[in-house]
């Protein structure tokens, strides 16, 4: 096998363009989606039904179909409809972002439901409203706890932040793509968006180890 250096030290400019674009639509896709996957986490724990069935069936949705359907759905039918025309960076951040919100929902719910009971109820008995029993009591204990599986969830957006490239989102795998159109090699540009992903996936988990040992 013939292993082309030259190639990727050609494409490199391009690959690290493509790996600042991948850390930048994770990092707001993991806010946005940390923001609205906590609405939606009290939206399917109300006790209204009205409120609760639309959340579950955002979940539902979200989690049980394809990624890549979901970027298609967002790039040629939600984007275009909102702005007229479509536009693969607005729509990779939206499709990451309701992805993430869904998986990040479940988190929220579980970590909150791992909180005894009696503390809420303590909580209630000195005279806190449910928002401020949530805000003092639930969350700060809940959060600690669900920092592991924020991380998880991190480290699958950046990895699954890869499909994006099938609507010319110029992240890794669009240049890598570029990259074996170009030379019609297939080693050198998988590869070198392996090694990419790899290195990030790895600093952002010894980050998190980090983080986790601080808090």
């Amino acid at each position: 096998m013939d292993f082309r250096f030259d190639i990727i030290i050609d494409y490199l400019p391009l690959l690290l363009k493509g790996t600042l674009f991948t850390i930048g639509i994770s990092i707001v896709a993991i806010i946005m989606g940390s923001i609205l996957g906590l609405g939606i986490t009290f939206g399917q724990m109300s006790r209204l039904w009205i409120v609760r069935l639309p959340m579950m069936g955002y979940i539902h949705f979200f989690r049980g179909t394809p990624l890549y359907v979901q970027i298609l759905i967002v790039h040629f039918g939600i984007v275009p409809f909102f702005i007229g025309s479509t536009n693969p960076i607005v729509a990779a951040i939206l499709a990451l972002t309701l992805n993430c919100a869904a998986y990040t929902a479940e988190i929220y719910r579980a970590g909150i439901q791992s909180i005894d009971k009696g503390q809420v109820e303590a909580a209630h008995s000195l005279g806190l409203s449910h928002f401020q029993t949530m805000r003092h009591v639930v969350l700060p204990q809940a959060i600690k706890r669900m920092i592991p599986a924020f991380g998880n969830e991190f480290i699958v957006l950046i990895k699954d932040s890869s499909l994006v490239a099938v609507i010319a989102a110029p992240e890794i795998m669009y240049w890598s793509n570029a990259m074996r159109g170009q030379y019609y090699k297939v080693w050198e540009p998988y590869l070198a968006a392996a090694f990419i992903y790899l290195v990030l996936t790895y600093s952002l988990n010894k980050l998190l180890v980090y983080i986790e040992r601080k808090v």
